[in-house]
């Protein structure tokens, strides 16, 4: 019979189960292979994904600080190599590996991670940027390279030996090693500040693809493509490309040749000066010896001998010119003075003294004709007026009262006409003509 005691927590499993996956020294050190499976970028933080294989999966975690060694970009169902150590997640109870480095299955981490930025890049058209000039004739030129080592002594002895008068500037830089990158990001964001270079060289020497990588960070390319001056590139051998050749205006094999490239050849510089200052003095004497010969010719010849023929003929057609615009001159103030005198003549036949007589005249006709034609049918009016008022009064009840009649009204002032109209006892008013009089029906009779 198992008691109670014999039973155990799930914490307590969990817990001796983790002890074992901590302190089993076969569990501390995995190397694994298997394909990325729920994989999503999370930038600046923990990495959670899972590796599997045909048969089997096993979740993973990927702490922030590794995460930031890795060199490439792992993208969802990328075939890698990973090593870490096994542990129990007492939360869930489920045990996954802690990946401490990552590597692409098949292909190295470096040159996939160089693939990859050259591949974002140029998407992004930084290799396409129009590559700037480099100055001929340079001051000062900035150099970006380790302090020690046959770089910076190569770039001094080719620029001294080439053109001496150019002032070379070392911002020495770590070019190898994780600290490497921000160091070329710092001298260069030292040199856009501080300004006034010509050009700037940025290299180191040959190495590993390892040794070389800080020319490959995006963030070297960048500060690169931020230059506001020519950039020379300089970086390993002849067969070493690096993401910083890329972007650079220039790129250059060796040391020896990015500084040729940056400084002219000062004494070829002199001797091309030199000719050309032969071809300027010959052609200048020649052109010197060719306009006295033309000077000669002009004070040889016979108008520079009599000048006063030149403008003779011009004296001539000048008084010609004067006789012609006096007689133009008269001609039309003659016209002109014609043409007054027929204004006036048609200007006097055509006064309106005459004709405003000859208005005022008819004016006064017919103020007397209105006049008349007034007093005309003014009286013919009130002819007409005398007539209808005889007429209207002849049609007046008055005339008719005069005669001896009279009309009945009740007190309303209606009319009574008809014997229908009155009722005995009825009081009623009798219109005679100089008054009215208050009369009553005493009898009916038919």
């Amino acid at each position: 019979m198992v008691t109670d005691d014999e039973f155990l927590t799930v914490t307590q499993l969990t817990t001796y189960l983790k002890r074992k996956f901590d302190f089993d020294p076969y569990l501390q050190r995995v190397y694994l292979t298997g394909e990325l499976s729920n994989f999503r970028l999370r930038p600046n933080s923990h990495q959670y994904f899972s590796l599997k294989d045909e048969h089997a999966k096993i979740n993973a975690i990927m702490f922030k600080s590794a995460f930031q060694k890795v060199k490439f970009t792992p993208e969802e169902g990328m075939k890698v190599q990973v090593v870490g150590r096994l542990g129990l997640y007492e939360a869930s109870g489920s045990y996954q590996i802690y990946v401490e480095r990552m590597e692409p299955l098949g292909v190295g981490a470096l040159y996939q991670a160089y693939e990859q930025l050259k591949k974002k890049l140029a998407a992004e058209g930084l290799f396409d940027v129009n590559k700037r000039l480099l100055s001929n004739y340079p001051q000062r030129i900035a150099v970006v390279t380790s302090r020690s080592g046959a770089v910076i002594r190569d770039i001094v002895t080719t620029s001294h030996r080439r053109d001496p008068k150019v002032q070379l500037v070392l911002f020495p830089a770590v070019v190898q090693g994780d600290a490497a990158a921000q160091s070329l990001v710092d001298r260069l964001h030292q040199i856009y500040q501080l300004g006034g270079f010509d050009t700037i060289i940025i290299g180191r020497g040959g190495g590993s693809i390892e040794d070389l990588w800080p020319f490959n960070e995006e963030k070297v390319a960048r500060a690169i493509v931020e230059s506001p001056v020519p950039i020379i590139s300089s970086v390993g051998h002849e067969t070493d490309t690096t993401i910083a050749d890329l972007v650079a205006d220039v790129r250059a094999a060796t040391p020896t040749a990015a500084a040729e490239l940056a400084t002219p050849q000062l004494s070829e510089l002199l001797l091309s000066i030199q000719q050309q200052r032969f071809r300027l003095i010959h052609s200048f004497q020649r052109s010197l010896r060719l306009w006295r010969q033309r000077l000669t010719q002009q004070q040889q010849s016979f108008l520079f001998q009599h000048p006063e023929r030149l403008y003779q003929g011009y004296a001539q057609q000048l008084d010609l010119l004067q006789q012609r615009f006096v007689r133009a001159q008269v001609d039309y103030l003659r016209t002109r003075q014609q043409q007054l005198q027929q204004v006036q003549q048609r200007l006097l036949r055509q006064t309106p003294v005459n004709r405003v007589t000859n208005l005022t005249l008819q004016v006064d006709n017919l103020q007397q004709r209105l006049l008349r034609s007034f007093k005309t049918g003014l009286q013919q009016k009130r002819q007409d007026i005398q007539h209808q008022v005889a007429a209207l009064d002849q049609l007046s009840p008055l005339k008719t009262l005069a005669r001896g009649y009279t009309y009945a009204t009740d007190n309303e002032a209606q009319p009574l006409t008809k014997r229908a109209d009155f009722e005995v006892n009825q009081e009623f008013q009798l219109h005679l003509q100089d008054g009215k009089l208050l009369a009553k029906v005493v009898e009916k009779n038919d």
